[in-house]
């Protein structure tokens, strides 16, 4: 599969095509610091070959990896963190407590995953789960900092898009790991330059308050930049900010006013968030809307029903 090259970004940043499903879908993000590294997210298993690649393209080995970072453990973040783990000799897994035991046993987890796309796609998606040995893994308190060779590294809960969600905010660089916290905002979609945020919304534990909450946390450290899962670095952090949560407040309300129960409710939210996307988006970008975002609106109209369900009260 193409993918796209090393990017190379300030502060000794690197992002990694994950190589999941398209190019420029999921980024794996290194941080070099004295010959050290730490790593953040780790895509599926088929992305592991794509990592110890760029480790040799920088000059750095297996040995060198001080800690894997996950900012939650849906599958295209966390999927192949036992294969790496298992080349990582000197490792650790950081993660969520509540996402953490999701990788020392993965069964439930990609149970789960089978279950939404069966199990043949799911293998062919994300490979068989791996363990991680539980004496390998760090369950990351809130505000916890971690060293890399004297670089510290903090985590941050952030939930709103998963309960298990955390960030990594990088002092030195003045950069904030975001996971799914701060959107998505694939590169097809910007123009000369300036990215085009959405919020992601998946099921099954989308909290819209929770997750304003948490980009106003983000927000506060007043970063230079974000690095993205989908797909890195966004500069002019403050304004892509207001964006996404004016977005979110937008994405809530259609699902407020959607009409229906079950699927056809569902399918109305979708039709609607395609429209405000489109409306929304630049007009050199519309054409490119549907191809590049037609998965995502579907999880996300999917992740906006699940929270309407929930709070059958609103609205």
């Amino acid at each position: 599969m193409q993918t796209l090259p090393l990017l190379t970004w300030p502060a000794n940043i690197h992002a990694i095509d994950a190589g999941y499903i398209r190019p420029g879908l999921a980024a794996i993000h290194l941080i070099v610091e004295e010959g050290r590294v730490a790593v953040v997210e780790t895509a599926h298993n088929a992305a592991l070959p794509r990592f110890l690649a760029a480790l040799a393209q920088l000059g750095l080995a297996p040995e060198a990896v001080d800690y894997v970072f996950l900012t939650h453990v849906h599958l295209d973040h966390a999927g192949g963190a036992g294969a790496y783990m298992a080349r990582l000799p000197n490792a650790k897994l950081v993660a969520h407590p509540r996402g953490a035991r999701h990788m020392i046993d993965p069964a439930r987890l990609f149970a789960g995953t089978a279950e939404v796309y069966g199990l043949e796609n799911a293998r062919r998606l994300y490979g068989d789960p791996v363990p991680v040995p539980p004496e390998k893994v760090i369950e990351a308190a809130d505000e916890q900092v971690f060293a890399l060779a004297g670089r510290p590294l903090r985590c941050l809960y952030t939930p709103g898009h998963a309960k298990h969600h955390l960030c990594l905010w990088d002092e030195r660089a003045r950069a904030c790991f975001t996971g799914d916290a701060f959107g998505i905002a694939y590169r097809e979609m910007g123009v000369s330059g300036d990215p085009f945020l959405i919020p992601a919304t998946t099921p099954t534990q989308f909290d819209p308050e929770a997750m304003k909450a948490s980009i106003h946390r983000l927000l506060a450290l007043e970063p230079e930049a974000m690095y993205l899962t989908h797909f890195s670095r966004v500069d002019d952090v403050a304004r892509l900010g207001a964006d996404l949560l004016r977005r979110i407040d937008a994405f809530t309300a259609l699902a407020q006013a959607a009409p229906g129960e079950g699927k056809a409710r569902k399918d109305a939210i979708h039709a609607s968030i395609k429209q405000y996307l489109l409306d929304e988006a630049p007009p050199e970008r519309r054409e490119w809307l549907e191809p590049v975002l037609e998965v995502d609106m579907e999880l996300d109209a999917q992740g906006l029903a699940c929270w309407r369900e929930q709070n059958k009260n609103v609205g």
